[in-house]
């Protein structure tokens, strides 16, 4: 069975299970105190450019949006984000759960539009009834969205350029922020992304690590006693340094961009051979997620053996299903699979 219906069905890159064998028996105090997790957040601020930066490891994505969002707004804001936005679709109401409303702007093949973030805010400075409604305290979006599209440098800029007209943080959710940074699209550097937000994480979990993403506020701007906000939020893992040891490992000798290089290397002969073997690509996008529009028919004989992800239904007799490349899939993977399409 070929698998590619996410980019973490492996468990860890094989140099994060030696580093954690090899300091397997270290004894370690917990909760992050560590000096492992205090050498990763040096090399990420490193990689950052961003000395005064804060940085606090998280166990999973979800955890990490929710948490942020709860203690960056205060109780009665809500936060923006595209219609299709992760924390809107497939977090099963995580965020809401905190007593937050995500207030909706459209997507478009998962990018938000500045003059769209304009709009929305605008429309609530010029309300005389603003005081029954919900004022946004954030903006969420995804880098890479969960449609695989980018930000260019421009537009980032000209979004974080309103976030600070109305001042409101911007959150970038990086689950997938490798694979962002190493499409060949991208004109953004990781110290420029940071430099063009208020917090947003390094993923881990779907980059090669066990688990873990590494959540950075960009400019000495950590939420006052935010470990105690992990901590109530059920999200402060007492081994932390098994956090730490990942982190810095794959911000050694750049082991964390390599990953990324190879998921984007598989995915675009990925989406070549799509193309060769006929098949519509429900949108053209430019990293690790690839979305093929497939007739129903075929998926049965395809299921027996690949593994793929249901997207979505565009219409009574077709399916958009995505293939997701990861920081394990070999070049022999796509060969494989070129025998089943």
């Amino acid at each position: 069975m070929l698998f590619f219906s996410s980019d973490y069905q492996q468990a860890c890159h094989p140099e994060i299970l030696r580093r954690i064998s090899e300091t397997n028996f270290e004894g370690n105090p917990g909760y992050g105190t560590d000096d492992h997790c205090k050498t990763a957040k040096e090399k990420i601020k490193e990689a950052c450019e961003t000395p005064d930066a804060e940085i606090f490891f998280i166990g999973g994505g979800t955890q990490t949006n929710m948490l942020v969002l709860d203690t960056i707004l205060a109780p009665y804001e809500g936060v923006i984000s595209a219609e299709t936005g992760h924390i809107q679709g497939h977090e099963a109401g995580a965020v809401e759960f905190t007593g937050h409303k995500i207030l909706t702007i459209p997507g478009y093949e998962g990018k938000i539009r500045a003059a769209d973030l304009r709009a929305r805010l605008r429309a609530y400075a010029d309300d005389d009834n603003r005081e029954h409604t919900t004022p946004a305290g954030a903006l969420y979006i995804s880098f890479p969205t969960e449609y695989g599209t980018i930000y260019s440098k421009s537009e980032l800029t000209e979004i974080y350029g309103i976030c600070r007209e109305y001042d409101i943080p911007l959150f970038i959710d990086g689950a997938r922020l490798g694979y962002g940074l190493m499409s060949p699209e991208c004109d953004l550097t990781l110290p420029e992304l940071a430099h063009l937000c208020d917090v947003f994480y390094v993923g881990g979990t779907k980059m090669g690590a066990l688990m873990g993403e590494a959540v950075v506020f960009t400019h000495a701007n950590m939420p006052k006693h935010f470990f105690t906000s992990v901590k109530q939020h059920g999200a402060l893992l007492a081994k932390g340094w098994l956090l730490g040891i990942q982190f810095e490992t794959l911000f050694t000798d750049d082991l964390y961009f390599k990953l990324g290089k190879n998921a984007i290397d598989c995915a675009m002969k990925l989406k070549k051979l799509l193309i060769e073997k006929g098949y519509k690509l429900h949108l053209d996008s430019p990293t690790n997620q690839q979305f093929a529009v497939v007739e129903d028919s075929l998926l049965p004989k395809l299921a027996k053996h690949v593994n793929y992800g249901f997207w979505e239904k565009p219409d009574d007799t077709h399916t958009v299903i995505r293939f997701a490349t990861g920081w394990a899939t070999r070049p022999e993977d796509i060969d494989e699979l070129a025998k089943y399409l």
